[in-house]
């Protein structure tokens, strides 16, 4: 399905951008990482290309169209993770609350990783499958597993830490970091196992949400908020709803208990239905009849007929 481009999706890198010149090294970096595709290229034309039979060149070509084109992601993420480790080698990226300033090292060092994360993670996204985005995640660094899904909202890619069995819904969006005023707050978020989180919630940083818990469309957490285990939650700030039953282990017996069995279930449901059915078409008979008034004139036409008939 199409998705609009407000509502941007895949792994999410801030756009706040505290000097110019970090363009330069963003440049250098999509300049790189071109240069093994334009490679690949050439080489397949001085293998393949015949001036007489030149099919069998576009024949391939599609399929080298994917290499180049997974080869360029796999550059990218390379070449940026060896970017980011001469980065962090200056400033180790660290949790806090900085100030929204270009005199803050924090902050421009922010700025900085973002800049530079931003072409392969967005290179990643558009691939048709996803474990380029997990491998994307994996490589700057959050943790995360191939069962998960957090393809469909934003995702932070730092200090943010998944479980196993994790779904993301669409426009949801997940922050390790965040700017309220002229503070920047970067908090590490940790998501544990079988959470499910709806789509449009808003997970602030800081946030720790226990196993087998929901968050319903449109809810939305507060900085360093803590989400118990097995609760469903709701509203801005989230609170509990209710207990989460869906990851229970419930016994076949305690779901058919006034059956007995699978078998009793299916015929019951089946009697059900067809109470249903007829019900409908009483429902349905009774809707047609023409009016009393109606009916009584008709009634009264049957005897003027009767009647002629017996005369004759």
């Amino acid at each position: 399905m199409s998705v609009p481009n407000s509502m941007r999706v895949g792994p999410f890198c801030a756009s706040v951008l505290v000097k110019r010149k970090y363009l330069i090294l963003y440049i250098f970096l999509i300049w790189v990482t071109i240069l093994p595709g334009l490679l690949e290229l050439w080489a397949y034309w001085q293998v393949l290309w015949n001036d007489v039979r030149p099919l069998h060149f576009y024949v391939y070509l599609p399929l080298l169209l994917i290499a180049i084109y997974i080869t360029t992601v796999f550059a990218a993420i390379i070449s940026t993770k060896i970017a980011l480790m001469f980065i962090n080698i200056l400033h180790k990226p660290k949790e806090g609350v900085f100030l929204r300033d270009r005199s803050d090292r924090d902050y421009r060092y922010w700025s900085l990783r973002n800049t530079i994360k931003k072409w392969p993670t967005w290179l990643s996204h558009k691939f048709p499958f996803p474990f380029l985005d997990n491998l994307c995640f994996k490589a700057f660094g959050v943790r995360t597993t191939f069962s998960n899904s957090l393809f469909e909202g934003w995702v932070d890619t730092e200090f943010v830490t998944f479980g196993k069995n994790v779904v993301c819904g669409q426009g949801a969006i997940i922050q390790s970091s965040v700017i309220i005023g002229n503070f920047l707050i970067i908090r590490k978020t940790v998501i544990e196992d079988n959470v499910r989180i709806g789509a449009h919630v808003i997970i602030m940083p800081g946030t720790h949400i226990g196993k087998n818990s929901i968050l319903n469309t449109w809810s939305s957490t507060m900085v360093g908020q803590e989400l118990e285990e097995g609760w469903i939650y709701n509203g801005g700030p989230a609170k509990k709803f209710k207990k989460n039953r869906f990851f229970e282990d419930i016994p076949i017996e305690k779901l058919t208990r006034e059956v007995g069995d699978y078998e009793g279930l299916l015929k019951k449901y089946d009697e059900q239905y067809v109470k249903r059915e007829v019900k409908k078409r009483h429902l349905l008979e009774k809707t047609i009849k023409p009016p009393l008034h109606l009916r009584d004139r008709l009634h009264l036409g049957k005897d003027k007929d009767n009647d002629t008939d017996d005369e004759n």
